[in-house]
């Protein structure tokens, strides 16, 4: 069974993007097996702890090289990515052998699909941005994404309710990552 990879780029716990992950799964439902990466633990990138790696840094590459795909959901922090998101991206694009350039990274090659929910751009920005930096790092990233507008009432509440086009564009997206 395919291994599934969730990136939450929010670390907010009423998320907008970690709902929207949430309903991605269900479109996943049993073809896959779904999990989320925790990588609340990861230190940020500095050359003097990076050899030997830290065992937040080992664990998230193994989780990392044993998933087939990756599915970065993740809203738009001014005009870009989360900080915390491209300190991992970061830690994933270093050499796994100390030195080494010319291996294989972790992220290397594999399949990274990209959603974001956030505000009148729908994360276009951050969407762009992310796609320039993995493919930078040599990962697969599908063409097709999926950008989602909070509408302004969900700001207040923390609740989003995805329109039956929203939900049609994730199914779709959903059906790329599983194949």
């Amino acid at each position: 069974m395919k291994k599934i990879l969730f990136i939450i780029g929010s670390l907010r716990a009423k998320s907008f993007n970690r709902q929207v992950a949430d309903v991605a799964k269900g479109f996943i439902g049993s073809r896959a097996e779904v999990q989320e990466l925790d990588y609340s633990d990861m230190p940020l990138l500095n050359q003097d702890i990076e050899q030997p790696e830290p065992k937040a840094v080992a664990r998230i590459r193994k989780t990392i090289g044993e998933a087939d795909a990756l599915w970065i959901f993740t809203p738009e922090y001014n005009m870009s990515y989360p900080g915390h998101l491209k300190n991992l991206l970061d830690w994933l694009s270093r050499p796994v052998i100390p030195m080494d350039y010319g291996t294989p990274t972790c992220i290397n090659g594999k399949r990274v699909a990209i959603c974001g929910a956030g505000g009148k751009a729908a994360t276009a920005h951050c969407r762009a941005k992310l796609t320039e930096l993995l493919e930078f790092m040599k990962a697969d990233v599908l063409p097709e994404q999926v950008g989602i507008a909070v509408p302004a009432e969900a700001w207040g509440t923390d609740v989003l309710t995805l329109t039956d086009e929203q939900k049609a564009e994730l199914r779709k997206l959903a059906e790329k990552v599983v194949m």
